[in-house]
This record gives structure tokens, sequence and C-alpha cells, in this order.
């Protein structure tokens, strides 16, 4: 018998929020996280505007040791930790030192790139050759794996203990990996989530592609502007999203909260064939993902409420809005709502997908859906597919049932999660 799997804890390390109250509080007010980035401008950057999460040094005593602390450089696994363990405690579990590892638990937290600053730190030592001086912990920070590695070891995690890497649709796939763990009776409960690095060696390579905003530097807080017809490419973001996912027995068993209830999703690709690329999506593969996530899901796609969309504020947006529009076979007014945090966070690569989850999730929980802010000017084509009513400008309250996430990556790669309001 298959099992119900729900969402009992959530913690997030944005740019506009670090931690669920500080984050919820962002989102329902428009309240943008994108700043001036100091470091940008004098490496000549043509974007200099970043998504950053703000972490005191207090902050970060809260999650490691003085002697973690030494020698650490890798942005990816401090936002990963805190957003990690907050979701951790969130959902009521004790962080607990045993000497037997929690065999029910595990992890499946992501990560485009791991390490970054350390990676660089190390190539100057290397090159002074001053290799014995890279500290015992340099492998650690810079494995792709390290993001799981560490949560592993603070939570004593003694089931699956991985990290996915697609892209932008890590955080996404993540979530449906550990759904489908729980499903098959495998864990009792996985920590699901992805990080992103922050800096000039993570975004200098999308700045060199020219995929990014430049025309906002003045003025951050308008530079992230999904769907609208002056959008100027993604703002670069970073920080991490994680949620507790777990069996719905369990859960009851134990008296936890209930943020959510996973329906089901999909992962594909377009084999960068027909309009697919490395960076170009194949618009039947997208189409595909939703349609097989909502097959997978048990529901029809009248169902869903809202849309939570990937949406990056490129000349692809209008056609993602196409996919939606084809996949779900609704268009015009009988559009879901659909929204995108990017307009207050940037694009936060490998952590868009969880960190934009959180915001999902937070919505059905909460019973409201935030504003997109920054496309007041609707972009002509978008109008064409789908009533503007559909693009809400501002927060409003309302009760949700039904949300679908999506996330489209470079390599052609789709995921598609079904957040449902949970009832018993």
């Amino acid at each position: 018998m298959s099992k119900r799997v729900v969402i009992t804890g959530l913690g997030v390390a944005a740019p506009n929020g670090v931690g669920i109250p500080a984050f919820t509080n962002a989102i329902k007010n428009g309240i943008s996280g994108i700043r001036h980035d100091a470091q940008l401008q004098e490496l000549q950057f043509s974007c200099q505007i970043a998504g950053k999460p703000e972490i005191t040094d207090e902050l970060k005593s809260q999650y490691f040791t003085d002697l973690e602390l030494r020698g650490f450089n890798s942005t990816g696994i401090l936002y990963g930790v805190i957003a990690g363990m907050e979701a951790w405690k969130n959902a009521g579990l004790p962080v607990e030192i045993n000497d037997e590892p929690d065999w029910d638990s595990g992890t499946v937290f992501g990560s485009g790139t791991s390490g970054i600053d350390k990676f660089r730190e190390s190539i100057y030592k290397i090159d002074e050759l001053q290799t014995r001086k890279l500290g015992s912990t340099v492998v650690a920070q810079t494995m792709n794996s390290g993001i799981s590695a560490y949560l592993g070891g603070k939570l004593g995690l003694g089931n699956q203990v991985t990290t996915n890497s697609s892209a932008c649709s890590t955080g996404t796939e993540a979530i449906i990996m550990a759904y489908d763990r729980i499903k098959s009776g495998q864990a009792k409960r996985i920590l699901a989530g992805s990080t992103g690095d922050s800096g000039p060696y993570i975004w200098a390579g999308f700045d060199a592609l020219r995929v990014c905003s430049s025309k906002y530097n003045d003025n951050p807080e308008l530079g992230s502007r999904p769907m609208s017809a002056t959008a100027a490419g993604f703002v670069p973001g970073s920080g991490a999203g994680a949620l507790l996912i777990e069996d719905l027995d369990t859960a009851l068993e134990r008296g936890a909260n209930i943020y959510a209830e996973i329906l089901g999703g999909n992962v594909n690709s377009g084999g960068q064939r027909g309009t697919g690329s490395m960076t170009a999506p194949n618009s039947t593969a997208v189409q595909r993902c939703i349609t097989d996530a909502i097959k997978n899901s048990g529901i029809s796609s009248e169902e869903i409420d809202a849309v939570n969309g990937h949406l990056t504020a490129t000349t692809k947006d209008s056609l993602e809005i196409e996919n939606w529009t084809k996949a779900l076979n609704r268009n015009g007014n009988n559009f879901p709502y659909i929204n995108s945090l990017k307009s207050m966070t940037g694009h936060c690569l490998s952590a868009a997908g969880s960190i934009e989850s959180v915001a999902a999730v937070l919505q059905l929980y909460e019973g409201f859906l935030f504003g997109n802010t920054n496309c007041e000017d609707l972009h002509p084509e978008i109008t064409t597919l789908i009533d503007s009513s559909k693009v809400l400008f501002k927060t409003f309250n309302t009760d949700l049932n039904i949300i679908a996430k999506a996330s489209f990556g470079f390599g052609d790669v789709n995921a598609c999660v079904l957040f449902k309001k949970y009832k018993n």
C-alpha cells in the first residue's frame, strides 16, 4: 500500500529573509532581497546587483562550532545547513547526539557547485607551494555532496544521505526524490532541499552569457522583472530552502504540525532535441513533465488553483506560460493564478526550486497568494495567452487547495511537483 506523504517542517535562507518568519513577512509584503553588490561593480560585471542572504556571525555560531568555522569558506554549505537545520527543528524533531544513527531519516539536499570560494583559496595556496596548509576540511567543503554530508553528520542521519545536481531544477527534483523514497516505504522522513553558493565566481559565466539584468544597477529592487515587457535578464541570487518530508502515519503518530501534502510529481529531460538545447527548453518535454506530474498526482488540471512558475525574467517567460496553457489545457480567464518569487529574490540557481517550493507551501498553509512585483507592464505576448487578472500585483488572502510548482534548468531538464492543502 503506497503511503501519503506530507511536509512537516520548513527552513529557508533567502535573499529577502533568513528564517521562516522573516521570509513569510517578505513575500507577503513584496520585500526585495536584491541589492547593489560592490564586488560585482569592482570586477566590472555588466550586472552589478544580486540577491544574497544576510547571515550574521551570531547566526553562524548557532549552527557551527568555532572549530568548524576555522578555515570555513563555503556559502553554499552555510546556507544549506541553516535552512536544513531550521526545517528539522521546525518539524519538532530533536537534535540528539547518539551513538546509533537515525536509520529512518535521511536527506536529499542538492547543490549546483560547492565551496567555489574555498576552491579559489586553495588554488592560490597550491600555486604558492602551500599545499600542506590547505587544512583538513577542504575536501568536505568543496565536494559536491558537502551539504548533505554536513547535514547528515549534524543530525546523525542513517537513511539515504545524498546530493542531487540538475541545474535550476535541482531543488524541485530533490523534493520529488524524497517523496518517491518515502512513498515506497524506504524511509520515514527525508530532509529535502537545495543550496546555491553566492559570489562572482558562480555568477561570472552567466554575466558573460549576457543573460543577466544590467539596466537596473542604480535601482536594484527593480532589476528582477519576470513576465514584464521591460524584463532585461535575470538577477543572480543564492541561498537555500529545505522541507522536512514525512510519511503521514509517522507524522500523525508524533503529533507533528502538517504544512501540506505532496500529491506527486515528475522529472524529465528534453534530450536537447527539437527546440531544446543546453540553454533552451524543449517545449514538448516541458509540457509532458507537467502533464505527467498531474497524472502521477491523480488529479485533473482543472483542480490546480495556482502555479508557481520558473519565470526568470528572460525572453523565455512567455514561452513558459504558453507551455503551461498547453499542458493544463487552460488559457485566458480559465488559467490558474501564476506568480514568480524571482521578482523578490533574483534567480537563486540551484537553490531556486527549494526556496520557491517553501514559498508555495507557505501560501497553501497560510491562505494567501503573494503578488508579482515589477511586472505591472505585463509582456504583450503573455496577455494574449492568459487574462491579465491571473498575474497578481499585490498579495491577497484566499483559500487555496492545490499549487503546481515547476523548475526548468540548463541541460534541458525539468521538474514539476504538486502540493495540496492538508486535510485528514
